[in-house]
């Protein structure tokens, strides 16, 4: 089970504290959903789920002002609870008193930000999908080329690194090197992303470390991409037949999910990073409708039906 550290979230929104509680730096979220509470401040407490981020809006702290101190005291006792992670106010509206007290005998930490509460709870979710998200880590460079997230795998020393450079040199941006962290944050989705530690740093056998923001600027990195082609790169086998014209589709599982995923043979001359530039192209052209292998087999088969009449 992964968890986001409410000082984390703090961090990332830039929220106001209203009320930090003595166990702030313990308190953390696993789920991520985020609570508008509804009928839970009427009194209604079924299918509620307190561990997670609660959330409240103009239509919530309207409702709390339609009572007197006393009762609204009486509303937060029985909607709080001590699982809470926190409590985040939108809209930078005002805090009742009588939340801030009830507050400190849950000890539930009361945040505020300035946001449209629609637009804090997307953010929020999106945050959390992607922070809390099953994960597994692959031996690899992930990058940017035309838009398309490509995953480069192969074993060590095929090129892989010297493949990323080269495609960072031509104007693609890098996530990852050597390490590549990937998440499931969808039934159809997986977001890569680099250990913090290693980050934008590429490693060339015989230069050592490099640090690709520092030497092409920040328009050559990118901290997240999505994986939508897997690129397998292997030392060329003379008794392997490799495809030809690309009329079936070979994919990699990942968590799950199958990714489009081709083998590119390696051997002098071969200049790889436009192969990777040509492989993502082609990608979003099959994604857009046009799949060119299909069309010439079409073509020639047509060809051979007309001439056989």
């Amino acid at each position: 089970m992964y968890k986001v550290m409410i000082t984390e979230f703090i961090k990332e929104f830039e929220l106001e504290i209203i009320y930090a509680s003595e166990n702030l730096n313990e308190k953390y979220v696993t789920l991520m959903e985020v609570n508008r509470p509804g009928l839970q401040l009427s009194g209604y407490l079924g299918y509620f789920f307190p561990e997670r981020i609660q959330l409240m809006g103009n239509m919530e702290m309207s409702y709390l002002g339609t009572f007197d101190s006393k009762t609204r005291f009486e509303k937060l006792d029985i909607y709080m609870d001590d699982q809470m992670p926190c409590i985040v106010v939108a809209r930078d509206l005002t805090v009742y008193e009588e939340m801030i007290e009830v507050a400190k005998l849950y000890k539930v930490p009361i945040l505020r930000t300035q946001e449209v509460t629609s637009i804090f709870l997307s953010s929020a979710i999106r945050y959390l999908n992607r922070e809390l998200a099953e994960r597994i880590s692959l031996h690899g460079e992930l990058l940017e080329v035309y838009g398309e997230g490509i995953l480069i795998q192969g074993e060590s020393g095929v090129g892989k690194s010297e493949t990323a450079l080269e495609l960072v040199k031509r104007g693609h941006r890098l996530i990852a090197d050597d390490v590549v962290e990937i998440r499931k944050i969808g039934e159809t989705t997986l977001l890569g992303t680099s250990p913090e530690d290693i980050r934008y740093f590429i490693e060339l056998r015989g230069i050592g470390i490099i640090d690709v923001r520092s030497l092409y600027g920040v328009g050559s990195i990118k901290k997240y991409d999505n994986i939508d082609m897997v690129i397998n790169l292997e030392l060329w086998d003379e008794n392997k037949r490799y495809s030809r014209l690309g009329i079936v589709d070979e994919y990699n599982e990942i968590l799950g999910i199958p990714i489009p995923s081709i083998t590119i043979p390696v051997r002098p001359g071969r200049n790889l990073a436009i192969i990777v530039e040509v492989a993502a192209m082609n990608t979003r052209q099959k994604n857009m409708g046009y799949n060119a292998a299909q069309v010439l087999y079409d073509r020639i088969e047509k060809k051979f039906k007309g001439g056989n009449n």
